[in-house]
């Protein structure tokens, strides 16, 4: 693969050798006719942004709008669109030889649960709404590729694939793409491309992340007649201001999170159990290590201190369970697919800084396929919160460097 040398001002690819002089000369143009129509139309990309997001896609309850974007991935004219047995979505637009194979994938599912009010409001070029950008664009932009390349008539040397994919977020654990490297599409793919969430970014290095839940039981009872037994929701707090208090690196930048807990049966009950779930992450393995020591260390002084402050009346203990592992790695920065991606961008204007993150692209890095994650256009704020919102102005810009950046890689 050459790295992306196209002209600014034309935006001509430069095409190789293989097929005939008329074929040669066809490519540039119908390329630049896909980019124009993605320009033309990102009204509609906008409208299907929308439309995406107000189907509910809770993690591990994707099937409604993955059967949404199954319809209109084969609208848009992907061929063989199908679901394989995880969940995920992908549709393929034939090259004119088997290989290079290249993926784009962008995940369908949310952080939110069951129940969010997803609808989506229009504030000018702002739209409103949990999900909006993180992924509901990255979804867009994929089918902004597929109409484009069909509007266009654009012939790749290679074949690309466009995937939908599942379980990205929360507990998901990268499922999705996992499946979709190791069984779905086992040995066909040459190159990775995540889109997810908005903005210009290149991610070349995957942040490793590691989630744990920690359970903490008791013996119960009543709150007045049995008050003086230790008690697992006290245990919790005091293991989660421990965990607060944690130093961590800021180089490299080593993170973690308590974002779930609960417990309990009544306000005057003793419970005999209550959990929280804790998100680790890291580039860097040895600081991912220390801290999960640190953590462990924490829940463990914890669980002492409460059953030592009721002397150990109806102890309480503690089960640290892992119930996620994404693997970290990183494409290097001479790779080709981090040139490409960079000259693209420079070549549409975009200037762009390699980052560090966690996206499906981690999952292809696990078994060596070069791969990044790229933004998908316009500027998000508020990502995993309800007051997620997207800034459309400019957002073409996504859609066009996805499609020039697939082509080009599929060479």
């Amino acid at each position: 693969m050459r790295s992306a040398l196209i002209a600014a001002s034309a935006l001509v690819l430069i095409v190789q050798t293989a097929g005939s002089q008329e074929e040669r000369a066809s490519r540039p143009d119908r390329v630049r006719a896909a980019l124009d129509w993605i320009r033309a139309n990102e009204s509609a990309t906008l409208d299907g942004q929308v439309r995406l997001c107000e189907v509910p896609a809770p993690p591990f309850g994707e099937r409604a709008r993955a059967a949404r974007f199954q319809e209109l991935l084969r609208s848009a004219g992907m061929r063989n669109v199908r679901r394989d047995d995880a969940g995920n979505v992908v549709g393929e637009w034939p090259g004119r030889v088997a290989r290079p194979t290249v993926v784009l994938a962008a995940h369908l599912d949310t952080v939110f649960p069951e129940g969010t009010n997803v609808q989506v409001r229009r504030e000018g070029s702002t739209l409103r709404a949990p999900g909006i950008g993180d992924n509901c664009r990255g979804l867009a932009v994929l089918l902004a590729v597929a109409r484009g390349l069909s509007a266009a008539g654009v012939q790749t040397e290679g074949t690309i694939i466009l995937a939908g994919t599942v379980g990205e977020e929360g507990l998901g654990d990268l499922r999705g793409a996992r499946a979709l490297l190791t069984d779905t599409l086992k040995g066909r793919v040459d190159r990775f491309v995540a889109v997810d969430g908005s903005g210009y970014s290149i991610t070349n290095i995957g942040v490793a992340s590691r989630r744990y839940r920690v359970t903490f039981h008791g013996s119960g009872g009543h709150s007045y007649n049995n008050f003086g037994r230790a008690n697992p929701v006290h245990a919790l707090g005091r293991a989660a201001a421990l965990i607060a208090d944690l130093q961590v690196p800021s180089h490299p930048k080593t993170t973690f999170n308590i974002g779930r807990l609960g417990g309990g049966t009544a306000v005057n009950a003793l419970p005999t159990e209550a959990w929280m779930e804790i998100d680790l992450r890291s580039s860097d393995e040895a600081a991912l290590n220390a801290l999960d020591k640190g953590i462990q260390e924490s829940v463990a002084r914890a669980v002492a201190l409460e059953n030592a402050r009721w002397n150990q009346n109806g102890a309480v203990t503690a089960k640290y369970e892992r119930v996620g592992d994404r693997f970290g790695g990183k494409t290097d920065e001479r790779s080709p697919i981090v040139q490409t991606a960079l000259a693209v961008s420079k070549t549409l204007g975009i200037q762009v800084t390699l980052l560090e993150g966690s996206t499906d692209a981690n999952a292809a890095m696990q078994v060596n396929i070069p791969s990044i994650a790229i933004g998908g256009g316009g500027r998000g704020t508020g990502v995993h919160s309800l007051s997620e919102s997207f800034d459309s102005r400019g957002s073409s810009l996504g859609s066009a460097r996805a499609l020039l950046l697939a082509v080009e890689l599929a060479r």
